[in-house]
């Protein structure tokens, strides 16, 4: 193994683990960047004798440590870091959802999914069983974000449309 060859597989080691730390959760990157710096260690000492060898361990646990001094710093993780506020809201209910308004059923309900109140897309709950879609249903409940329905059965919503 020439000496290029060597750099090159230590230094892709060190890449390797810095992966590991700030993208690639799950341990295989850093397992094979402490392989790869373990064999290009190994194979300095073989190839270049034991002073060369040492130079190159003490030099690969410096470049480890100061790698994970500077990436375990609160500034470098608020750089990676979401830094805005989220100020949207769940399903804002509008004051002509009542109790008695009618619509039609977008999504299957089974028993959360989509329907079309007034004009509106809404996520509604299905009370009693799962109701297909583009089946009539009624709102029976408002609590909070939660808009309970239930499938009307009679005749008495066609003549309505």
């Amino acid at each position: 193994m020439n000496t290029t060859l060597l750099i090159i597989v230590l230094v892709l080691g060190i890449i390797l683990l810095a992966l590991e730390i700030v993208a690639l959760p799950g341990g295989i990157a850093g397992a094979f960047g402490v392989i790869l710096i373990g064999f290009g260690v190994w194979q300095t000492y073989a190839l270049f004798g034991t002073t060369t060898g040492t130079i190159v361990l003490l030099c690969a646990i410096a470049l480890c440590t100061l790698m994970m001094v500077l990436f375990l710093r609160k500034r470098t993780w608020q750089r990676f870091s979401l830094n805005e506020e989220v100020t949207s809201r769940v399903n804002e209910i509008e004051s002509t959802v009542k109790t008695g308004t009618r619509g039609t059923t977008i999504s299957r309900l089974a028993p959360t999914g989509k329907a079309l109140i007034d004009g509106q897309t809404m996520e509604v709950h299905a009370v009693n069983k799962f109701i297909d879609p583009d089946r009539p249903i009624e709102v029976v409940a408002v609590e909070g974000y939660r808009i309970d329905v239930v499938e009307i059965t009679d005749d008495r919503f066609k003549e309505n449309q």
